[in-house]
């Protein structure tokens, strides 16, 4: 199955996207049309054996619209041009339209006029120049007649058709009464040409046509800030990256990036693509893309993305991933596919809107035919049949759904929640239930070290130098965790002969002739090591779930280590938001009952089950559904993937596998459980505005149109004027999108906490000195490898008054952060003093 995009041309209402979606949905081996009003685009699901791109668009074509295939992504980027267009025509429009208005109403308004307008005589001079003022505002607003007359012409009839056939009728009206008072006055019929002078209808006419343009220049103005979101998205790509190649750095374009090459990245510039980082460190903001709020430090080893920003250090990078495959693409892609999707609430939309403008010149045609068979004048019929035909609006049903599912999704993209589809955001706001993964959902998904114990006499920073030196020689992840302690201590490992592993007990070595071992009770138990005191810390910690390993040098037992998957800092508030929102919460897990009921407590979980193989948790959600109830699932790994699919909604956190963000229905691009809450409730916030949107267009039309009919004619004897008309059918698709628009000012109430600010690895020490007021990049020469470099920046670090040195060996280029008293010469000095030479500075 093919998935194309196609752009549409000449789409004006929702008739129009009806009608080309009709005329697609019909071809063999069509699946899925989604035409997108809002952009004029179309996305078509096809079997290619059975149609191909040019017969589809084809059939586009022969429904009276021009297509063509779209090459990349855009964000609306004909919409500029669009406003311009109409901002040109809306001009000179205005220009004649306002002369006219004068002209015409200004005996009635008893506004001074030139006599020769105002005497009798002279009627037909005033009735020609009337005309002649209309035929520009026609002229330039011709594309309703030309767009609206052929959809009628096809049996199609749009907005256009409406406009065309309204302010038409009015001009064509006001020819004929011109006529008329010229066969008057050749017969001296001085009472034809005064009852004919009255019922011009031109500026009616020219009236309707600068109206219409007027809302749709406001609404070309709103529907551009719908997809600010995604412009902002596609405009964050830096436009060049330095490239480092045979030592030297050169700046080419983006595009040029091939996968594996080293790019130099400084403060202050954009990541060009997804990479690792080779050398150096730096602060990156990554919240344009992951609504991360704070910067976040990126070391060797450390994954950046592309896009994101260095807000301090200076560091070498290996690209991974280039072009299309990045995660900015990527994003893009997705938000672009999203925004063109359709909420099932809009199919009701779309049916009425498919039928609405024939129906619309039926009720016109009646008005018409009512009022003359009551004995009405032809003028007045005509009046109220035009007045019916300007203020039906197809286009607010049309732009009810759109409007407020691009500005909902732009408004989550630029919070890192990421809607796959519409129906993703309407099926959310609908669950009354929510499963949670335990292993990077609930917790880290990596253990670490919650609790060393030591025993009485021992040192707490020996006990861990023991464990960490043995299991620095296993592979076990727990082992890991007791190392990576050891390392942000900063404890020297020691040395350890003669490493052995026992399967089911532990590890052991001999550190200074010493036997030592780590590892479970049955290890303690088979050394004949005792301690009663360490049994129960160990019991204690099996209660919370903890993992404990006990350290035994010699016969003695050194102390505990527990290491746990901890639980993510946000875990409780978000299952807190889940069920202040009335939400069931339950937490899905394979490991045993004992350390689930740990961290249910830690957590505040109601629910949760434990021992879940991973071929059951797709079950488990399919035994929920069979209760009646709307599942959401959130999980991270391969094992979640068919759970996500399976579910209402599935809910991927962005740091987990491909395979599980691609089975899901939203990704969480922050990694934060909070996320859900929030896209709950935004989900819920969209499909308010939509429901108001589609009430008020329902509302306008069938409120407008009887008025205009004249049904308070007999009532209270009010009319609708056709201006009045025109000026009610504009402003109605106006606001519309601009109550659309205020989902572009949601923000969530479950927001996260924010970050503790004395967390270093959160803090830029560029901007947390008042007195750092500057950054220099050295360039040097002499320096052949990591001892150079070492040299190097501890030289700089020497010079008072310097706060930071980042050296990359690779680009021999040295970033130094010093207070405003430093000089150049007093870094060049510190270069050459360690034996190396510096060749350019900036």
């Amino acid at each position: 199955m093919r998935k194309e995009r196609f752009d549409i041309n000449g789409m004006t209402c929702s008739a129009c996207s009806s009608r080309v979606n009709k005329a697609v949905a019909v071809l063999d081996g069509v699946a899925e049309v989604n035409v997108n009003l809002l952009k004029n685009s179309m996305a078509v699901s096809f079997d290619e054996k059975l149609v191909s791109g040019r017969t589809i668009a084809a059939a586009v074509e022969k429904a009276g619209y021009g297509v063509g295939r779209r090459n990349g992504d855009r964000a609306d980027a004909g919409n500029d041009d669009e406003q311009r267009e109409i901002k040109e025509r809306l001009l000179i429009s205005c220009l004649f339209a306002a002369p006219l208005s004068y002209i015409a109403m200004g005996a009635m308004l008893h506004l001074p006029l030139p006599d020769v307008l105002l005497e009798p005589n002279n009627a037909l001079l005033n009735a020609f120049s009337q005309f002649l003022l209309t035929v520009p505002v026609i002229f330039v607003n011709f594309g309703y007649f030309k767009g609206g007359l052929r959809s009628l012409l096809a049996g199609a009839p749009n907005m256009d058709s409406l406009v065309a056939v309204g302010s038409g009728a009015s001009v064509l009206f006001g020819v004929y009464a011109i006529y008329r008072m010229a066969f008057a006055l050749g017969h001296g019929d001085a009472s034809i040409v005064g009852r004919f002078a009255e019922s011009l209808y031109f500026d009616s006419a020219a009236m309707i046509l600068t109206l219409i343009t007027l809302g749709k220049f406001f609404e070309a103005r709103a529907k551009g800030k719908t997809s600010e979101a995604i412009a902002r998205l596609v405009n964050l790509a830096p436009q060049t990256a330095t490239v480092l190649r045979d030592g030297r750095q050169e700046v080419v374009a983006r595009e040029q990036v091939l996968r594996g090459d080293m790019l130099v990245v400084k403060a202050g510039e954009s990541v060009p693509v997804d990479g690792v980082v080779v050398e150096g460190r730096g602060f990156v903001d990554e919240s344009l893309i992951s609504g991360e709020s704070m910067p976040l430090e990126k070391q060797p080893g450390d994954a950046v993305t592309g896009a994101t920003i260095s807000k301090g250090g200076f560091f070498l990078m290996r690209a991974t991933r280039v072009g299309e495959d990045t995660t900015l693409a990527r994003i893009i892609s997705l938000v672009d596919e999203a925004t063109s999707s359709k909420a099932p609430v809009a199919r009701l939309a779309d049916r009425i809107s498919g039928v609405f403008v024939p129906i619309v010149i039926v009720i016109a045609a009646a008005t018409m035919a009512a009022w003359l068979l009551l004995g009405y004048d032809p003028e007045f019929a005509l009046t109220r049949g035009i007045s019916v035909l300007v203020i039906s609006c197809p286009c607010a049903l049309g732009l009810a759904t759109p409007t407020a599912i691009m500005v909902g999704i732009g408004r989550g993209a630029s919070d890192g929640i990421l809607f796959k589809s519409a129906q993703a955001i309407e099926t959310l706001q609908s669950v009354n239930t929510v499963l949670l993964d335990k292993t990077g959902t609930v917790t880290e998904g990596r253990p670490v070290v919650a609790d060393i114990i030591a025993a009485r006499g021992v040192d707490e920073e020996f006990l861990l130098a023991v464990a960490a030196s043995l299991e620095k020689l296993s592979e076990h992840p727990l082992g890991a965790a007791i190392v990576q302690e050891a390392e942000k201590r900063g404890i020297r490992l020691l040395g350890v002969d003669d490493f052995r592993q026992n399967p089911g007990l532990g590890i052991a070595g001999t550190i200074d002739d010493i036997r030592c071992m780590v590892g479970n009770t049955a290890l303690l138990q088979n050394g004949r090591v005792t301690d009663a005191g360490l049994a129960v810390k160990a019991a204690e910690f099996a209660q919370e779930g903890k993992t404990a390993l006990y350290v035994v040098r010699g016969e003695e037992a050194l102390g505990l280590v527990a290491v746990a998957d901890a639980l993510k800092k946000t875990s409780p508030q978000a299952v807190a938001a889940l069920r202040a929102m009335g939400l069931d919460v339950v937490m899905l897990t394979g490991d045993n009952a004992r350390t689930a009921a740990a961290i249910q407590r830690l957590a505040g979980l109601e629910h949760v089950l434990a021992e879940v193989l991973p071929q059951d948790k797709a079950r488990e959600v399919a035994a929920l559904q069979g209760k009646s109830r709307k599942v959401a699932m959130v999980g991270d790994g391969v094992n979640d993937a068919p759970a996500l699919a399976r579910a209402d909604v599935g809910i991927a956190i962005g740091a987990g596998t491909e395979i599980a963000v691609e089975s899901a229905d939203i990704v969480l691009m922050r990694n934060d459980l909070v996320d859900v809450a929030a896209a709950i409730q935004l989900s819920g916030a969209v499909m308010r505005v939509i429901r108001q949107n589609l009430f008020w267009a329902f509302f306008y039309n069938c409120v407008g149109i009887p008025v205009a009919a004249g049904a308070l004619h007999g009532l209270c004897g009010l009319t609708l004027n056709p201006m009045i008309a025109a000026a009610a059918m504009s402003f109605s698709s106006v606001s519309v999108v601009t109550n659309s628009l205020r989902l572009r000012l949601f923000k969530s109430e479950y927001a996260p906490d924010t970050a503790d600010a004395t967390d270093a690895t959160r803090i830029d020490p560029t901007t947390n000195s008042g007195s750092l007021t500057m950054n220099r990049t050295l360039h040097i020469e002499g320096m052949n490898c990591g001892h150079c470099s070492n040299a190097v920046e501890k030289a700089l670090r020497s010079v008072p008054g310097v706060r930071e040195a980042n050296v990359l060996l690779a680009a021999k280029t040295a970033v130094v952060a010093a207070t405003e008293g430093v000089t150049d010469e007093a870094l060049k000095k510190a270069v050459t003093d360690a034996g190396f030479k510096v060749v350019g500075m900036e």
